[in-house]
């Protein structure tokens, strides 16, 4: 099928075809074969004069994942986040942020250039570490590592601005009133009379191991969480060869005469610059240099420091502006002010080092690896290419491999998610996991390029439908689970037992004398976390939570609960809640601007008519479509 494909490629109909295409586009106006705009960039989101397209979203995401795994400390998929939910929490997450920046620069919120620059001056990684300079090639350096162009660096900067100072507008602007910080101490420092005691699973008695019957219909319950995926198994073809073509003198020779130029060492320059605040600054820099001052005192001078450059090509020369300059002086020559995107220097040309053809000897490995990788990939194309003829033919995919020379290996079970039946995952492309989970059982694929070169193509040679493992293979831990459940329904009808007694007027001290407890009797009880050590988080929720004179009941832990009762409830002290409002005050009054800002980023994002398309999203983070659903 490929081979058809690139044949009709090269064929006369298909720019015939191309030409009706162009001639359909005139008549229609294209409004009825968008091809052009296919071909462009598919927006997820979109707000105002702002967008984010497929690429970069999956990139937000990554970051978005990356922070996830960092927090749980375990690997998260893409897939994860489908099931739970999360891609259109992430999608709606981003548009709002682009909608209330897109509104914030239309109202006028716009830093200047000067507080983008002192941003990036606060940013170490960006400046020389000798010279203390702001160093272009440091800068692209350290975003490059971080998969960030130099322009989506500048305008996060610039929106962390707008953001900054809108936030800090509303923080300056609101400041709760002082009352709810009295409110807040007052509770802080409220304490509680009460009595309680404690019950354990022993006094509650432990159930008897489950029977079949009871396990089977437990492992039914809960088949949901206990059903197993669908499994495959597929036979792949790989159509990779490990054998080493041999490459011969003259293609070596042919190539070197091929790519001589582009093998050439291009002229480098050694200089210095020095910068300056303002372009008269860097006019007098300019003739101190050329009357013969030395650049160190020329820069101290001026209150500047030298920067000096090694010997350097002129690509590698980061400013565009001082590459031109630079390389359009003469050695000792001194340049004229130059503009660059920080500011303005002047250059000295400090060497010149002529540019230079290596030798076939230098470059010979690196030609032969050339040659080598091409060879290779030449023989995969020509494995596909028979592969896919004897598919032509009418052979099937092993018959097919056989004649390509290809390989066939048996992959092992594996989950459309690509995780084996021990949960491990599959070393295997996802084209390999889309392509199996795509096609019935015993189908057989058209050839797949995965990428890179590499191609395959498979059968999928049996389906494990999903289903639920057998009693024996879940015995063991579907019994814990069982054993657990009814526990834990065994103490909390005994609690409930004896709340009802204590309810119902029985002394609390006999009623957990009956059970062997022993009642414990308590005033002055304070909400911290001191005390929830000391006496249990089900004693300290149970308190709390009730009014004066009402009976409670809470889980103290695992096999443990207790029951209670609230005699008491003591306001505060206002000696000892007023200092805490002035603590407590900042806090709240933080809260409520940090709501505030909430709202009006939705606000703003409303106002700009933000757009997405949770689809697109989807495919940009390798995601099935979502089903359609049935029409009725």
């Amino acid at each position: 099928m490929i081979s058809v494909f690139r044949k009709f490629a090269k064929s006369p109909w298909a720019v015939g075809l191309i030409a009706l295409v162009a001639i359909g586009l005139l008549v229609t106006g294209g409004s009825q074969m968008d091809i052009l705009g296919s071909l462009g960039p598919q927006h997820v989101i979109s707000a105002g004069d702002r967008s984010v397209d497929q690429q970069e979203f999956r990139v937000y995401a990554e970051r978005v994942r990356g922070s996830q795994e960092q927090q749980s400390g375990q690997p998260v998929t893409f897939e994860q986040f489908d099931e739970a939910g999360v891609i259109p929490q992430i999608v709606e997450g981003r548009a709002q942020e682009l909608g209330f920046l897109a509104w914030a620069w239309r109202a006028g919120v716009r830093p200047s250039a000067q507080l983008i620059v002192d941003q990036l001056r606060n940013i170490p990684a960006f400046f020389n570490q000798v010279t203390g300079q702001f160093d272009q090639t440091a800068y692209e350096s350290a975003l490059g590592q971080q998969n960030i162009t130099v322009p989506q660096f500048e305008e996060n900067v610039r929106d962390e601005v707008i953001v900054g100072h809108i936030q800090s507008a509303a923080l300056g602007a609101i400041r709760m009133p002082a009352i709810y910080g009295a409110l807040a101490a007052a509770q802080a420092r409220e304490t509680r009379d009460g009595r309680w005691f404690e019950i354990t699973q022993a006094m509650a008695g432990s159930a008897p191991a489950p029977t079949d019957a009871q396990l089977t219909a437990f492992l039914n319950e809960n088949a949901e969480q206990l059903r197993r995926p669908e499994f495959r198994t597929v036979s792949l073809v790989l159509f990779n060869t490990d054998a080493t073509p041999e490459i011969t003198d003259a293609q070596i020779q042919e190539r070197y005469e091929f790519r001589r130029e582009a093998l050439a060492n291009p002229e480098q320059r050694a200089f210095l610059t020095i910068p300056a605040a303002s372009e008269a600054a860097a006019q007098r820099i300019a003739a101190a240099l050329r009357a013969g001052q030395s650049p160190d005192a020329v820069a101290e001078a001026n209150g500047v420091s030298v920067t000096r450059n090694s010997a350097r090509a002129r690509s590698q020369v980061a400013d565009s502006a001082v590459a031109q300059a630079v390389f359009d002086l003469q050695s000792g020559q001194v340049s004229a002010p130059i503009r660059t995107q920080v500011g303005f220097v002047v250059a000295r040309v400090e060497q010149i080092l002529p540019g230079s053809t290596p030798q076939l000897a230098d470059v010979r490995d690196q030609i032969v690896a050339e040659l080598t990788e091409e060879a290779q990939r030449s023989a995969v194309y020509e494995r596909v290419e028979a592969y896919d003829a004897a598919r032509n033919d009418g052979a099937n995919l092993a018959d097919a491999a056989q004649r390509a020379g290809a390989r066939i290996v048996q992959l092992p079970p594996f989950t459309a998610e690509g995780a084996l039946p021990n949960g491990q995952p599959l070393q295997a492309p996802p084209e390999v996991l889309s392509t199996a989970f795509s096609l019935p059982a015993n189908g057989e694929s058209e050839v797949v390029d995965a990428g890179q070169g590499q191609y395959f193509a498979l059968r999928v040679d049996r389906i494990q439908p999903p289903a639920l493992p057998s009693l024996a293979d879940v015995r063991a831990p579907l019994a814990a689970a069982w054993t657990q459940r009814e526990n834990g329904r065994r103490l909390t009808a005994l609690a409930d037992r004896l709340a009802s007694r204590v309810r119902g007027g029985e002394d609390m001290a006999a009623v957990a004398r009956s059970v062997g407890s022993t009642l414990v009797d308590r005033d002055g009880v304070q909400a911290t976390q001191e005390t929830q050590a000391e006496i249990g988080v089900g004693v300290l929720r149970g308190l709390f939570g009730q009014s004066k004179g009402q009976v409670f009941s809470e889980t103290q832990g695992p096999g443990r609960m207790v029951i209670g009762r609230v005699d008491e409830i003591r306001a505060a002290d206002p000696a000892q809640a007023a200092p805490l409002v002035a603590q407590i005050r900042p806090a709240l009054s933080q809260q409520l601007a940090q709501d505030v800002l909430q709202t009006l980023v939705m606000a703003g994002a409303a106002r700009t008519g933000v757009e997405t398309d949770l689809e697109r999203a989807r495919q940009a983070l390798g995601l099935q479509p979502r089903a359609e659903p049935a029409a009725e």
